[in-house]
């Protein structure tokens, strides 16, 4: 148990960790693509409604 303990130390000091600039890019990226994505969705889901809204009305 204690030579995993060790070793997963050892392990962690070898992580490159990213910079501070770095995880705010990716964080900020992360969130406008999901918004993007969200509104691209909610578009093809009203189109797919109305159109078949307008094949059951006909």
């Amino acid at each position: 148990m204690f030579t995993y303990i060790k070793d997963t130390k050892n392990e962690l000091k070898n992580v490159v960790w990213p910079t501070k600039k770095q995880v705010i890019t990716v964080t900020v990226l992360v969130i406008v693509l999901s918004v993007v994505i969200a509104y691209f969705l909610g578009a093809l889901d009203y189109v797919f409604a109305q159109a078949l809204a307008f094949i059951l009305n006909k």
